[in-house]
């Protein structure tokens, strides 16, 4: 039988329920099948889709029953304003870059890599030994499982100049994602209404944190070579903050990855403030045509607060981060994170640590090197053909963006819902800038899916910015 017959049957049983009693017994599975001449899969069928509509429900072992239908009527939950009051911080909406895409549609919007730029082979095989490991059923230490403790370490002393100044892995406290790790460092960190300085544009997940931490960011104007070393000072000078948060590495959304002199200085800066630079090194396994240098492999006296995530380069579904601080600030840190989360999973931690001590860890990240170089190369080439109204200021040596300018007077919101139409997502690049935007951006991503429809999606771009 087929779903015409299952939809024939639910068609009458919604005629019966109409006029009886809730409560009441529908007839059995036996009795419909002879009165429809149908299988009992497709009379199963009927049932469930009845059952799914809360029309009806099923009691094993007893019988279908109907049930009772309350009159739809509006809630009311105007009481709950008079409960919680004005919030701390008004509710931001939901990035653009967040958003789920139909697979029809050509995605430049979001902010994760495609699938296949992950190593799932890896990830599948990392869990199931992480499922059948003591981590299953254990809970793991507060600061993250010392074997993962020590790998962030490494990592980030391989790109010191020394070994004097190198993390050690009690530096360390594990992260379920860089987000939450954030909000716990702006929170740490920062006093309540105190200002956080923060470069301009930036990750809108910081902008985020920072305004539920109830901090006041300063904006620090950055350009393709990251802020400018005298600009921050004087932003110190004239707002008595003490920390500043910044994306060295491949910035999101700009691509700027600081020079080394540029870095120096920087440095420099936050050390004659007396100051924290929290260091935000969300793309350091994206690396096209250059190398990355984390300002923190130079630091040695607990200046720089590094984060570091796999969420993006290992699978969305680990979230597994972290911070490395020293000092006081490290047990601030740890302090809230044990108050918001206790520990990570061990689950996820010894999945992430499996994935990237293998080696085929290594042999992955130059494959999708590559790819990413091919990627950015085919949208930056497609922007310029269908596209030039869309002006690239510096193609990024790393990351997964292209931060473009666009005209003036281009009203964004209107262009992203022509592209939408089109079959475009775009994502205007308002939500990246802490205050007013600085002109009008968008930014693509070039790591999503489906490449060969970059010259389409350019093409979708150029027409809409030619409409008046």
């Amino acid at each position: 039988m087929n779903n015409d017959s299952s939809a024939r049957i639910a068609a009458g049983l919604r005629e019966w329920l109409r006029t009886a009693p809730a409560g009441s017994r529908l007839p059995s599975t036996r009795f419909l099948v002879a009165q429809h001449q149908a299988s009992p899969v497709t009379v199963q069928r009927a049932l469930r889709e009845l059952a799914q509509a809360g029309l009806v429900e099923t009691r094993p072992g007893v019988g279908t029953f109907a049930r009772s239908v309350r009159a739809a009527r509006p809630a009311d939950y105007g009481w709950q304003t008079a409960a919680l009051r004005s919030p701390r911080a008004r509710p931001r909406p939901a990035s653009a870059a967040m958003r789920d895409a139909p697979n029809d549609v050509i995605a430049l919007h979001s902010g994760y890599p495609d699938r296949e730029l992950l190593p799932e082979r890896l990830v599948r095989s990392a869990l199931t030994r992480a499922a059948r490991g003591v981590s299953a059923l254990s809970r793991p230490p507060a600061v993250g499982l010392p074997e993962l403790q020590a790998w962030f370490a490494h990592e980030l002393g391989e790109s010191g100049l020394d070994s004097i100044s190198s993390p050690a892995a009690s530096d360390v406290i594990v992260l379920p994602g860089s987000q939450s790790g954030l909000s716990s460092i702006f929170r740490a960190l920062v006093p309540g209404g105190q200002p956080l300085l923060m470069e301009s544009p930036t990750y809108w997940g910081a902008i985020a944190a920072a305004a539920h931490a109830d901090v006041r960011v300063v904006p620090v104007p950055s350009d393709a070579h990251g802020p400018d070393p005298a600009e921050l000072d004087r932003a110190f000078d004239e707002t008595g903050g003490r920390v500043f948060y910044a994306q060295p590495t491949w910035a999101n959304p700009t691509g700027a990855q600081w020079s080394s002199a540029r870095a120096a200085e920087v440095l420099d800066v936050v050390r004659a403030r007396k100051a924290f630079l929290v260091e935000d090194d969300w793309a350091h396994d994206f690396g096209i045509a250059a190398t990355p240098r984390p300002v923190a492999a130079h630091d040695d006296a607990g200046h720089v607060v590094y984060v570091r995530s796999l969420t993006k380069s290992v699978s969305p579904a680990l979230r597994v981060a972290a911070v490395i601080a020293r000092g006081p600030a490290r047990e601030r840190i740890l302090a809230d994170r044990s108050a918001d989360s206790m520990y990570v999973s061990g689950v996820l931690q010894a999945a992430a640590l499996d994935v990237v001590t293998q080696p085929a860890w290594q042999t992955h990240l130059r494959g999708v090197r590559q790819q990413l170089r091919d990627r950015r190369d085919l949208l930056v080439r497609s922007l310029g053909e269908h596209a030039p109204q869309a002006h690239l200021d510096a193609v990024p040596t790393g990351g997964l963006n292209l931060w473009v300018r666009l005209p003036d007077a281009t009203d964004l919101d209107l262009l992203a819902e022509r592209c939408e139409r089109a079959g475009l997502l775009v994502a205007p690049g308002n939500e990246w800038f802490p205050a007013e935007p600085a002109g009008a951006y968008l930014r693509l991503n070039y790591s999503g899916p489906n490449p060969s429809a970059f010259a389409r999606g350019a093409r979708i771009l150029g027409e809409a910015l030619d409409r008046p």
